[in-house]
């Protein structure tokens, strides 16, 4: 549930108007509503009220401040990928003890400052990793706390672009050489085995392969048990999806039913590092109508956010729904939904039966909270959009809009040029 909501005709978020917030910073602006962020934490967070569990919210989904400082002041801890992600949690407040780091392709740089900022663990994804890790451990007198991501070959049923638990993914150890790898790392001097983690992807609207990787993974914990290895945090990763159009993936109570279910004989704490799910549909992003065109092939309504903006429905394929700001009784009509970016690709949606639009009119994409802001970009020299948090009747600016200025902050005209 949301709190984007008509009152009277009028798009609102929680009780601020949509179009009185446009008036006051322009478009286009993310909107996120900061009950509807609480709501989908506390609802994902007291389903396993029952069992020894942190949940760290994924960073790469949003990472703006205001929003981490919410699930902090909730009891959240941090997933990163980066270290500008742990830059941005650190500032948000977090208690490192309660940030996890992941990702393929950590730098040394970034290791050490994880390492020497105290973290929970490392999810470590290669051999080369590990020992990288436990060098710079040896270099800073240091025992680095590890867990080492196991890929199951799982498949995920979502889309290729964000299934990570497969053989052919980049992503984690190979179940079949898990138990390699975690000899390996556990004859390193400066490493300490601590979890063992696995993530199979993105958008899951089924449970059964959250099972399936969790039965897999017990069968390492239990073998690694008998060889002396013990386990304290088993991460089972994100991925929970939400609902974009007629998608109706599991209620986080359900979701934490079948995994409690399954590690009913496990005595470790799970971690679950949640985002799409958290954030999802707690954000939209608000455009304004430039244009209408109409050829002999389609309608086209041109708005003022583009795909720099919003790149999910260029990059998957993704539906975004679309709603005006204000109802009328305007006729429907079908047409794609796009935007200024000189690519074919830039658009919202295409064949979209929706209310007729008039330059000038208000749209809100729908279900933008994750992934929306976290990945765009200055394309076409366009600078990025404000971010703003609504909550009761009141608006707060969290992201200041970026000026021309800032497009080129940075770069430099050598001599040679001048």
């Amino acid at each position: 549930m949301h709190y984007f909501q008509y009152k009277d005709g009028d798009l609102c978020c929680e009780e601020v108007p949509i179009a009185t917030i446009a008036e006051s910073v322009g478009t286009p602006f993310y909107l996120y509503s900061y009950k509807t962020l609480v709501r989908h934490f506390k609802a994902f967070d007291s389903a396993f009220e029952e069992v020894p569990h942190l949940v760290c919210y994924s960073v790469k989904a949003n990472s703006n401040l205001a929003l981490l400082r919410i699930f902090v002041n909730l009891g959240a801890g941090l997933d990163v990928v980066s270290g500008g992600e742990f830059f941005r949690a650190f500032k948000s407040g977090v208690d490192p003890k309660k940030v996890v780091f992941s990702g393929v392709g950590k730098t040394a740089e970034e290791v050490e400052y994880a390492l020497s900022s105290g973290i929970l663990m490392f999810n470590a994804e290669s051999s080369q990793e590990l020992a990288r890790i436990d060098e710079i451990a040896g270099r800073l007198g240091k025992r680095a706390p590890v867990a080492i991501r196991i890929n199951p070959d799982i498949d995920p049923k979502t889309h290729p672009y964000v299934a990570t638990g497969l053989r052919e993914n980049k992503f984690g150890i190979d179940f079949n050489l898990s138990m390699k790898e975690y000899i390996f790392a556990n004859g390193l001097p400066n490493i300490e085995i601590i979890g063992v983690d696995c993530h199979i992807g993105s958008q899951l609207i089924e449970l059964q392969p959250f099972v399936e990787a969790l039965r897999k993974v017990k069968e390492l914990i239990h073998a690694l048990g008998q060889r002396g290895i013990g386990i304290q945090y088993l991460d089972l990763g994100g991925g929970l999806g939400i609902t974009y159009k007629d998608e109706v993936p599991p209620h986080p109570t359900e979701y934490a039913k079948a995994i409690v279910e399954e590690a009913s004989d496990l005595d470790y704490t799970l971690i679950f590092e949640p985002g799409r799910v958290i954030v999802g549909n707690a954000g939209i992003l608000v455009s304004r109508v430039l244009y209408t065109k109409t050829t002999e092939e389609k309608n086209f309504v041109i708005i003022d956010a583009g795909m720099n903006d919003l790149i999910r429905p260029a990059l998957y394929g993704s539906f975004q729904g679309i709603l005006p700001v204000t109802k009328g009784e305007k006729e429907e009509i079908v047409a794609d939904v796009v935007g200024p970016i000189c690519e074919s690709g830039d658009f919202m949606a295409k064949n979209r039966r929706m209310r007729k639009s008039n330059p000038g009119d208000l749209v809100a994409v729908m279900s933008a909270g994750a992934y929306g802001f976290s990945m765009s970009s200055n394309y076409n020299a366009r600078p990025r959009v404000c971010e703003v948090l609504a909550r009761g009747d009141r608006f707060h600016l969290i992201r200041e809009r970026e000026t021309y200025e800032d497009l080129i902050r940075g770069e430099k005209i050598p001599d040679f040029l001048l």
